[in-house]
């Protein structure tokens, strides 16, 4: 797969990846394989500990492999990188912030690309149990945004959906993402958008500074017990016509995030799911879009758009650039 590897934490010393873990020279073990996944890390616990809880508990919910009537992943994926299968066989695939792999089985298994994988959290325990039979095209990493064991500009492709929001600089993320990236090649991201002075005047921004105190056990207990009412509450508004009330609900924007055709076990427990992931990250930092392509331009990307991106009925804010060729 012809990747060079770095020790991030020591002058980018090089290192070889071999069944067992990233090794110095000396074959010595420098990051272990783990469950799975090369652990590039100098602290177990980190700001990300919450989705370590998450998605080892809901390792399935959100894969298209594992819902036979949803495909939501697969169609997001696509639709925001307008990539073409075909053309990603064989391709370098950086994804960074993979969670329990729910865009990592959508490349896996609909392209013959190479797929670098990583996430900060213990999440990558929920991926490595979706994806890794996929072990000759997989490799999976928990590492930091900032401290990837990657020399730079290797990548043909690199994304980051769900995650940029919930890191701790932005501009400082965009930068690594974009310092991976070969010429030719290109970044997509996605992000929790500022709409406009309302976006913060909600249930979510209003409790968060104090739920996000609480422990993850004691913030799911207290969705799970809740989380009927709440559905109903939310449906209720939406039928008199008052559906602009949901916003200060404490649950997920039911329909403006979710696939129509969810049975109702499935939707409870994606809103369980959400809920919790509304409220329990460290950070939780909404962008405008030309902020984000200010920052692609500035570190050096071309033919940088910005824009929202409708996917089944769900807009996302996606911005996306390629590095020129030398």
């Amino acid at each position: 797969m012809n990747i060079k590897f770095i020790n991030p934490f020591k002058n980018n010393e090089d290192l070889f990846l071999e069944k067992d873990g990233l090794k110095d020279r000396e074959g010595k073990i420098i990051f272990p394989i783990i469950a799975g996944a090369c652990r590039v890390l100098e602290n177990t616990n980190n700001y990300t500990d919450n989705f370590g809880f998450q998605w080892n508990k809901f390792t399935k919910t959100q894969i298209d492999s594992k819902n036979e009537n949803t495909s939501q992943s697969t169609v997001r994926f696509f639709t925001q990188t307008n990539w073409d299968k075909e053309n990603l066989s064989n391709k370098k695939i950086l994804e960074v912030g993979s969670g329990a792999g729910r865009f990592s089985q959508v490349v896996l298994d609909n392209t013959v690309a190479n797929l670098y994988s990583v996430d900060y959290s213990s999440a990558v325990e929920a991926n490595f149990k979706n994806n890794g039979h996929h072990i000759d095209r997989f490799k999976l990493f928990q590492a930091s945004v900032y401290e990837m064991p990657f020399a730079k500009a290797q990548f043909d492709k690199v994304f980051c959906f769900g995650v940029l929001q919930h890191t701790p600089n932005i501009e400082e993320t965009i930068k690594s993402l974009i310092s991976m990236v070969k010429p030719g090649g290109e970044l997509v991201v996605d992000f929790y958008e500022i709409k406009g002075w309302w976006t913060k005047i909600c249930a979510k921004y209003i409790l968060r500074p104090f739920v996000k105190k609480w422990s993850d056990e004691r913030l799911f207990n207290k969705i799970e017990k809740n989380i009927d009412w709440m559905i109903k509450f939310y449906k209720f508004l939406f039928k008199i016509k008052l559906g602009f009330l949901t916003r200060f609900i404490p649950i997920v924007d039911i329909y403006g995030t979710f696939p129509k055709n969810l049975t109702p076990t499935q939707l409870r427990e994606w809103c369980v799911l959400d809920t919790f992931d509304m409220f329990s990250p460290e950070y939780d930092q909404p962008q405008r879009i030309s902020t984000i392509t200010k920052y692609l331009n500035k570190y050096g990307m071309q033919n940088v758009w910005g824009g929202q991106i409708n996917v089944k009925g769900c807009m996302t804010a996606v911005v996306k650039g390629s590095i020129k060729t030398n």
